[in-house]
């Protein structure tokens, strides 16, 4: 076990996962250096998190402790205990990119400029940004960004794209004007069923005819109130790797329907088909598929809304505790659609749950703090698991949700290593 400042190595996912899943209970323990206790009701295949800790940290200007997946196009996570505050802090927030961003000194807010467009569209209309703070009223709200991939990195076999494991989401505040009240400034026609984002971003290629991703969401979403145009986070710039001078924010869904870098929003008589709209890209399987199928493009579906799930973020994974004394934890919860009512954790791998102390959200789509105090009844190797159920009655699994391949929405209990000494 390592104490709570190391950082374990970590050798190829892929062969480590199947390494790790012959492993006996008893060569299991040998490796950790403990007994498991409540070993005996482990599920079959488990591998014990304290075995699978993540990467090294990577450093990124503005941000700090991050572990970087790919540099081009630039990716990076959060590690859990580094998502501890209750409004996550621009340092901490994770970076997703899919092309290349413009360069930084591009970004002048003083010239930006965003263009509303479409086929459905009354009066196409170019703002300045100074003219977008001034015509329209600003809402501070604050509300979960999350890419739609977190957690890949558990399925098995494993699915296609960047290997996530908890740290592609964080909660910030976002400060901007509505997108609807925009809409109805320029006013949009009767048959508009669709919005998409272009951004400033390139694709990486580099061949300027093309976008990086151009995503959207139908035309109830952007009618949200919670649906913003914004332009600050945390009371501050936005972050350049998190889209600055401006981008959208739709709470609840993927962070790939958020654009960035935001230049042009067309608002659309049919589906958007931009960019990542179409084929396998943020869509999930109409029907249960067996683990590593691949249905035709046409038997997909785009993802809306996300699924409920919870985050441990302290204690961080791997520490040692004392045996008899409380340990406290706590972390987050949240769900695309309503709120979390419920949260439980479990010390002997899901057999039994205790209830955690929950408080309410800030507003809609933000997530929600929950605190418990455990105490380990015996020495040896633990694991804390985390399961939230939301207003809808929808709780997290206890092993991984259908697969799909592009391994999206995993919402699987999120869990912990321990050691009482």
């Amino acid at each position: 076990m390592m104490n709570s400042d190391a950082q374990p190595s970590q050798p190829d996912p892929v062969s480590r996962r199947s390494f790790l899943s012959r492993l006996s209970l008893a060569s299991m323990s040998a490796a950790l250096g403990a007994e498991i206790v409540f070993g005996d009701k482990m599920p079959a295949g488990l591998i014990p998190t304290a075995l699978a800790q993540g990467s090294e940290p990577f450093t990124i200007p503005g941000k700090e402790g991050l572990s970087l997946f790919t540099d081009r196009p630039l990716v990076a996570e959060t590690p859990a205990h580094l998502l501890d505050d209750e409004i996550t802090p621009a340092k901490h927030l994770f970076i997703r990119n899919n092309g290349l961003p413009p360069a930084a000194e591009t970004l002048d807010p003083e010239k930006w400029t965003l263009e509303i467009a479409g086929e459905s569209c009354e009066k196409p209309v170019t703002f300045t940004l100074k003219e977008l703070k001034e015509k329209f009223e600003h809402h501070t709200l604050q509300m979960v960004l999350e890419c739609a991939g977190n957690g890949r990195s558990e399925f098995n076999p494993p699915a296609t794209g960047t290997q996530w494991t908890t740290g592609g989401v964080g909660c910030p505040t976002w400060t901007g004007v509505r997108l609807k009240d925009v809409l109805k400034h320029v006013g949009i026609k009767p048959d508009a069923v669709y919005i998409g984002y272009y951004g400033a971003d390139f694709h990486l290629s580099g061949n300027p005819e093309k976008s990086a991703i151009s995503r959207g969401a139908p035309i109830a979403k952007a009618m949200e109130d919670e649906t913003l145009i914004a332009f600050a986070m945390n009371g501050e710039d936005i972050p350049y790797q998190n889209g600055h001078p401006l981008r959208l924010m739709f709470g609840g869904w993927a962070g790939s329907t958020c654009g960035k870098w935001l230049k042009r929003i067309l608002v659309r008589d049919r589906e958007h088909d931009g960019e990542k709209m179409t084929g396998h890209s943020y869509r999930m399987p109409r029907y249960p598929v067996a683990p590593g199928t691949k249905p035709p493009a046409e038997d997909m579906e785009v993802i809306a809304a996300m699924p409920v799930k919870s985050l441990i973020t302290f204690p961080i994974s791997g520490i040692t505790h004392p045996v008899g004394e409380a340990l406290t934890v706590r972390g987050h919860a949240w769900t695309g659609e309503g709120d979390i009512r419920e949260m439980h954790v479990s010390v002997d791998f899901g057999i039994t749950w205790q209830k955690a102390d929950l408080r309410p959200a800030a507003n809609r789509y933000a997530w929600q703090h929950w605190t418990t105090a455990l105490k380990l009844p015996k020495k040896g190797y633990y694991e804390i698991w985390a399961r939230a159920q939301d207003s809808q009655g929808r709780s997290q699994p206890m092993v991984l949700p259908g697969w799909n391949p592009q391994g999206y929405l995993n919402n699987t209990c999120h869990r912990i290593a321990i050691q009482a000494v």
